[in-house]
C-alpha cells in the first residue's frame, strides 16, 4: 500500500529518537529541544506527505494533514524559541502529543471499514494522549524524567508505526 515506507520511516525515526533519549538522559535542555523539533518536523513532515499523497479529500486525508501541519509548527516554534524553560517545552511536547494522538484515533475511526488493523493507529492515539495528559498533570519532572518518558513514548509509538507500515505491505493482511 501506497505510504507504507513513509509509515516504517516515521517509526525507525521514532525508535532512534528515543534510544537516543535514553542514552543521553543528562540531555541539556537545548539539545532536548534540538532533538525534539527535529523529531516533530520529520513526524509533520511525513503525515503532511502521507496526507497530500491521498487524491480523495475524505476525512482521513484532511486529519493526516492536520496532524502533519500540527507537528511542523511545534517543530518550527522549537526551532524559533531554543531558550525557552524546560517548562514551556513540556507544554509544548504535551499539547502536540495531545493534538497528534487526537488526530491519529480520529483518522483510525474513519479507516476501520477501509484498513484491517486500525487498531495499531487507535492504540498509537491513545498512547499519545495518555503521554500527553502525564505530561500536563506533572510538569515539574526533571529533564532527565521528561527525556526517559519522551523516549518510551517515541519508541513504542515508532516500534507501532513499523509494525502498521510492514501490515500495509501484505496484501494477506489487508484482505486482498
Amino acid at each position: 500500500m501506497p505510504g507504507s515506507n513513509f509509515l516504517i520511516i516515521r517509526g525507525i525515526v521514532g525508535v532512534v529518537f528515543g534510544f537516543l533519549s535514553f542514552l543521553w538522559p543528562g540531555v541539556t535542555i537545548a539539545i532536548l529541544v534540538t532533538i525534539f523539533a527535529w523529531y516533530a518536523m520529520i513526524d509533520g513532515i511525513t503525515n503532511l506527505v502521507l496526507g497530500l499523497k491521498r487524491s480523495d479529500g475524505n476525512a482521513h486525508q484532511w486529519s493526516t494533514i492536520l496532524g502533519g501541519l500540527t507537528g511542523i509548527a511545534i517543530g518550527v516554534l522549537a526551532f524559533v524559541w531554543p531558550g525557552i524553560t524546560a517548562l514551556a517545552l513540556v507544554w509544548f511536547i504535551a499539547a502536540w502529543a495531545l493534538v497528534t494522538g487526537v488526530f491519529a484515533i480520529v483518522t483510525a475511526i474513519r479507516l476501520r471499514r477501509e484498513l484491517k488493523g486500525e487498531w495499531i493507529l487507535m492504540l498509537i492515539g491513545v498512547m499519545s494522549m495518555a503521554f500527553g495528559v502525564l505530561i500536563f498533570a506533572f510538569p515539574a519532572a526533571g529533564a532527565v524524567g521528561i527525556a526517559w518518558v519522551l523516549g518510551a513514548y517515541a519508541a513504542a509509538t515508532g516500534i507501532l508505526l513499523i509494525a502498521l507500515g510492514i501490515r500495509l505491505r501484505s496484501p494477506v493482511l489487508l484482505g486482498a
